[in-house]
């Protein structure tokens, strides 16, 4: 029994220096995004190592692997149903199931009309024990300069 406790105690606070960036899209635009911000950390902090992954293509348990060794994470999604992907739902209702400890996250997105998603993540991460950092990047499409601009103080946020 003490080897699954102590197993336990080193799993909550597990942290390798990673961050895992985990999207999907529609329309390309959070892919943009989630590019950008992994190449955002990548300037910012040379060191760290940046996964990236598309929920749609990445099999789930591969895409948790990551997260469970990551430091922090960024979710993206654009809004549709004026919530997030069926993709990214299901992904986040996977990620709640793991109960992660002491991990920072950021949200990004696109819409079309409405805008939710970021709303949604930045909830649901919450609820799921992270720090979700401001600022957010949500824009409306595809982003343009102006949004992607947005990667450099979320990435910031992030690395604090």
């Amino acid at each position: 029994m003490q080897i699954v406790e102590k197993y336990y105690e080193w799993s909550q606070a597990y942290q390798e220096d990673q961050i895992t960036v985990v999207y999907d899209t529609m329309w390309d635009g959070t892919k943009k995004l989630a590019h950008k911000i992994a190449e955002e950390i990548s300037k910012q902090a040379p060191d760290t190592r940046v996964k990236i992954y598309n929920i749609s293509k990445t099999n789930k348990n591969d895409i948790m692997t990551e997260v469970f060794k990551s430091k922090a994470i960024a979710v993206g999604s654009p809004t549709t149903g004026n919530s997030v992907l069926s993709s990214v739902a299901g992904w986040l209702d996977f990620l709640r199931e793991l109960k992660f400890k002491n991990k920072k996250a950021a949200v990004f997105g696109t819409y079309g009309w409405s805008g939710e998603s970021t709303k949604v993540l930045r909830e649901e991460l919450t609820k799921y024990g992270f720090a979700v950092v401001e600022p957010e990047i949500k824009c409306n499409w595809n982003p343009d300069a102006s949004d992607l601009n947005k990667a450099e103080e979320l990435v910031s946020a992030l690395l604090a």
